[in-house]
């Protein structure tokens, strides 16, 4: 009867952890590129009363419940859009991210809302250098500009206000990125240059990838080692440039598994009040 006890507690317990991670999800309904997390549970060792044999089950009595994972559910979020030109989507590419870095640090992230810095750099809210591909840039975007000449050492990308060409100085009139992920700027000589490309990062296994705050991820051992590649590669989908991902939430679902949740944990603490009821009157036989 004590069993039945302390099964309760832990079917208590961890439905309070399955509680912690409805609730973020909830929380993060309006975090960019948020994916939702999900609790799996499983039993936990079960005594063995009695072995089987031929002719006859085994009989054995659960010790409980424990949490078997929580995962990381990274399907895609719809884009939305902002109509601001450094908001990045990354479009049909669920196993891609951007690159980003801080120091020697370097981290991966789905939400594409960048900035300039006053160097012209581009950056995330909090700082971190976004990555791609600049060997050879600036080059004149003409019939001769070659796709591969941008190199694949990726550096941190960089829209100048102005630049030298021939020893004349030119300066920015608007720019532009593909869903390729170059960076076009148009300058006062009329001529437009390739300013860089968005590099994008794959993993074998993104759902192995280490939440680390601020929309980052972090590779793990059980992520696989980053792959580097270019938006529209196969496998790597697209960069839309004015878009943003939303949070893959359903709130639908989260308010469902948070009645199931509420209806377990009410049904775990009756199950120890009637065990308790059960030992009052074990010990009310001796009176």
């Amino acid at each position: 009867m004590l069993k039945s006890l302390y099964s309760g507690v832990t079917g208590m317990k961890n439905i309070q952890t399955k509680m912690d991670v409805i609730s973020n999800n909830i929380a993060n309904v309006n975090t960019t590129a948020f994916k939702t997390g999900r609790v799996r549970f499983e039993d936990m060792i079960s005594q063995t009363n009695a072995r089987a044999q031929g002719g006859t089950n085994a009989q054995q009595v659960g010790l409980g419940v424990q949490v078997g994972s929580i995962d990381t559910v990274m399907s895609g979020g719809s884009l939305q859009s902002t109509g601001r030109p450094l908001d990045f989507g990354i479009e049909n590419g669920d196993n891609s991210f951007f690159t980003v870095k801080q120091g020697d640090q370097t981290f991966y992230t789905r939400d594409g809302g960048f900035y300039k810095d006053n160097a012209g750099n581009l950056v995330t809210s909090s700082g971190l250098s976004v990555m791609g591909y600049t060997e050879g840039a600036p080059a004149v975007n003409d019939a001769n500009f070659v796709i591969d000449s941008l190199g694949k050492n990726p550096q941190p990308l960089t829209i100048n206000e102005k630049l030298t060409i021939d020893g004349k100085e030119i300066e920015l009139q608007d720019y532009v990125i593909d869903k390729d992920g170059f960076i076009v700027g148009t300058y006062s000589d009329e001529n437009t240059y390739v300013l860089g490309r968005v590099a994008l990062t794959s993993f074998s296994n993104p759902d192995g990838l280490e939440k680390q705050g601020g929309n980052l991820y972090s590779k793990s051992a059980n992520s696989g080692e980053p792959t580097l590649g270019n938006p529209s590669d196969p496998g790597y989908g697209s960069v839309r440039s004015g878009f943003l991902e939303m949070s893959n939430v359903d709130l639908a679902n989260e308010f469902t598994e948070m009645i199931v949740t509420s209806r377990s944990y009410q049904a775990n603490s009756r199950s120890i009040t009637v065990s308790d009821t059960m030992l009052e009157e074990l010990i009310n036989l001796k009176r």
